[in-house]
């Protein structure tokens, strides 16, 4: 792919590095805390709630790469929105991407100050927060190089601890350690499988999708293939080997521990673990926190410079934003995501925590109205046989349960409702600036058609 003056060529990744990478920008602490909140909501059926999740993802995700084999973008999945709906639905895109994704690394970088004063117990929460923050743009700035070997490693790392819990698991029920406290047994009935009901599996499927929530990195990482073809095939081993680890992981958990006995304050991992009593667990799963969470933090960090700078380019936010450095470094957009970044944890120290825990949620919600987008936009921009519409509509389907089941359930209908009011807010910028890009729509040259408008 063709470079503008003053960018250096990314190295070009193999399917299974995007794989890789994909990992490592989706299993963190949604998957690690957040599963013992799906837990108590739904019971044993939190495995359905994984499982349907990682189909859905699968139809967004193929839909995101057939767009990108089809004409490969930097903004990825806000240029499609741009050039399938118009500027607002690209500009609105971005914007809610970027700011759904600086909530959410607010808590990211709480979280993983939490588990780290877990060792250092004297040591401020912001000065876990700042350390991490710098050391995520210190990885961005340094480069595409470092960024993806350090994202290897640490997908790496995160496999390997979900299959060592796997291993210690099954070793603990086969009586290695000794009895548990409570033994756990395998759900034969509907009530022991849907223990709260439909009402109880619908509000679990966001956490499903938390589960996998970072294709949208993919899709950015996606223009670096050196077969563009692959694309569809890096996600769909991403997918199945996390669904697969997933349901396992969470299953065993299951088996160990009565659904009940899990606290939604404690990952379901530690609780299943100390349960046998088998030593050292919370040092060993506390680095594993930590590993997970900065990965998805700085797979997070590179995806909103991204959008931010593409925005730029596209006159949708200041051009100071699309400007680089020295060896490729877009210095202003990541001098505003550390300024977010700032504010997001100073928002996370200082809101009383139940609040941010519900603005955070909204933010998580948002991530899925994008999805939504990419469904759309595919739907608009290629033609589709009827397997590909039918994989669509499921898509749809799947997304709002995803959206619509958190109005089920007081730990998330909150969130539901402020993502909503997120949204307004977007849009209503959004009337404001269509007025001014009417304005001066006479002053800018046309752009130049995109691959998708030269075939329509």
């Amino acid at each position: 792919m063709k470079t503008k003056a003053g960018e250096q060529a990314e190295k070009k990744l193999r399917w299974w590095e995007l794989s890789l990478l994909g990992v490592a920008g989706t299993i963190g602490t949604g998957f690690f805390l957040g599963s013992s909140i799906a837990i108590d909501m739904a019971g044993p059926s939190v495995l359905l709630a994984f499982a349907l999740a990682a189909v859905g993802t699968y139809f967004v995700f193929e839909a995101l790469a057939k767009m990108t084999i089809a004409d490969p973008q930097k903004g990825s999945f806000r240029s499609y929105a741009k050039n399938a709906y118009g500027r607002w639905a690209g500009f609105s895109s971005g914007w809610v991407y970027w700011i759904s994704e600086m909530l959410i690394m607010g808590s990211q970088m709480t979280a993983l100050s939490i588990f780290t004063r877990f060792w250092f117990p004297n040591v401020p929460l912001w000065v876990f927060a700042c350390i991490y923050a710098a050391l995520g743009i210190i990885v961005i700035i340094v480069g595409t190089k470092s960024f993806d070997r350090v994202e290897n490693l640490l997908a790496v790392l995160k496999i390997a601890a979900i299959l060592s819990f796997i291993i210690i698991a099954g070793l603990a029920l086969f009586g290695v350690f000794g009895q548990g406290e409570e033994t756990a047994t395998v759900p034969r009935t509907y009530g022991t499988f849907f223990p709260n009901g439909v009402t109880g599996l619908l509000p679990a499927f966001i956490y499903g999708f938390y589960g996998f929530a970072g294709i949208e990195i993919m899709g950015l990482l996606a223009i670096r293939l050196k077969e563009m073809t692959d694309a569809p095939k890096s996600g769909k081993v991403m997918l199945f080997v996390l669904a697969v680890i997933y349901i396992a992981s969470v299953g065993l958990a299951l088996l160990m521990v009565p659904w009940n006995n899990f606290s939604i304050e404690q990952s379901p991992f530690v609780t299943a673990l100390r349960a046998f009593n088998i030593p050292y667990v919370n040092h060993f799963f506390n680095a594993v926190f930590i590993i997970a969470g900065f990965s998805t933090m700085v797979a997070s960090l590179f995806a909103v410079i991204r959008i931010l700078v593409t925005l730029a380019e596209d006159h949708d936010a200041p051009k100071v934003f699309s400007k680089r450095v020295g060896n490729n470094i877009a210095l202003p957009a990541i001098a505003l995501t550390a300024a977010g970044m700032i504010v997001s944890i100073v928002l996370a120290i200082v809101i009383p925590g139940r609040l941010y825990e519900y603005v955070t949620t909204a933010a998580g919600i948002m991530l899925l109205y994008n999805w939504l987008f990419i469904l759309g936009s595919y739907g608009r921009l290629l033609d589709l046989t009827t397997k590909d519409k039918l994989k669509r509509i499921l898509g749809f389907v799947l997304v709002l349960l995803g959206v619509g089941g958190t109005i089920f359930h007081t730990t998330s209908r909150p969130g539901f409702f402020i993502s909503l009011a997120f949204i307004v807010i977007v849009a209503l910028v959004t009337l404001i600036m269509r007025h001014f890009w009417k304005k001066n729509q006479g002053e800018n040259p046309p752009e130049p058609p995109t691959l998708f408008t030269k075939l329509k």
